[in-house]
């Protein structure tokens, strides 16, 4: 039987955060916990919070000073903390009657049950974390973006490897953190205990645009990580020309001072 939260309460604010690389989820198991998989935790007064390994966390009905006081106790167990965590908020509304949805940014649900607490905190957890790469993308193709004018205003790839180098580990880490850590397309623990769930969760995943804004990241990240490589085999290429020059350079000298001698000696 599903375990009803926040009794008497028609509605909850929640926030989700990203707040750094990953969570060290050991560390906060040991303690007093409402639900695994994902972990929820009691916080504040009266509300909870739901962490996750990729470094995102998402908390219902704390206040600004309880959750100001959570978000200072995870600190030592924030691997790679970001300078700017990255937010999304929306509201809970209990509603008893009609089908579960969201609409104007409004989740209505039939009951505050652990089991949907957990599936809408996955949801705005993966949203805010996909948000995250949404702007360390940006920044990687502005920073492409010079290289790739160079190639077509002056037929060469420009700078140097180590930076095109650092492009390529750069798309390939964001591609497996999205996989790997996040696992962005992938249903959670909790649908598959839950089957009641199946209809809620793809109404959330839709509202934002989860699969969409993946595929997207994908394309942008496969992009990036092309634009690079092909600037670093010009480069390459460019640098394997240079010294087959000098080669033929060295050549003609050799034979010029080898004519030289044998004039000398004539």
């Amino acid at each position: 039987m599903p375990v009803t939260i926040f009794e008497g309460r028609p509605e909850i604010r929640v926030r989700a955060l990203c707040l750094g690389e990953r969570i060290d989820l050991r560390a906060l198991e040991t303690g007093h916990r409402l639900a695994v998989g994902p972990l929820v935790l009691p916080a504040g007064a009266t509300g909870c919070t739901v962490l996750f390994r990729y470094g995102a966390v998402v908390l219902f009905d704390l206040e600004p000073e309880a959750e100001v006081a959570f978000l200072r106790s995870l600190r030592p167990v924030i691997h790679e903390p970001f300078e700017r965590a990255d937010s999304e908020e929306i509201l809970l509304r209990l509603e008893l009657q009609g089908p579960e949805r969201v609409d104007n940014g409004i989740v209505f649900l039939q009951q505050f049950s652990l089991e949907r607490i957990q599936a809408v905190a996955d949801i705005l957890a993966k949203s805010v974390v996909l948000a995250h790469y949404e702007m360390g993308i940006a920044a990687a193709f502005d920073a492409i973006d010079p290289l790739a004018k160079s190639l077509q205003m002056e037929g060469r790839a420009g700078r140097g490897g180590r930076e095109l180098l650092r492009h390529l580990g750069g798309s390939l880490l964001m591609q497996h953190k999205m996989v790997w850590r996040a696992e962005v397309g992938e249903k959670p623990e909790v649908l598959w205990e839950n089957p009641e769930l199946e209809r809620l969760y793809p109404r959330l995943a839709e509202e934002y645009e989860l699969r969409e804004r993946h595929l997207a990241l994908e394309r942008k990240l496969d992009l990036i990580a092309r634009t690079a490589q092909t600037l670093l085999d010009l480069l390459q290429h460019q640098r394997s020309l240079r010294v087959e020059w000098y080669i033929v350079i060295l050549i003609v000298v050799e034979i010029l001072l080898t004519l030289y001698a044998m004039f000398l000696h004539a």
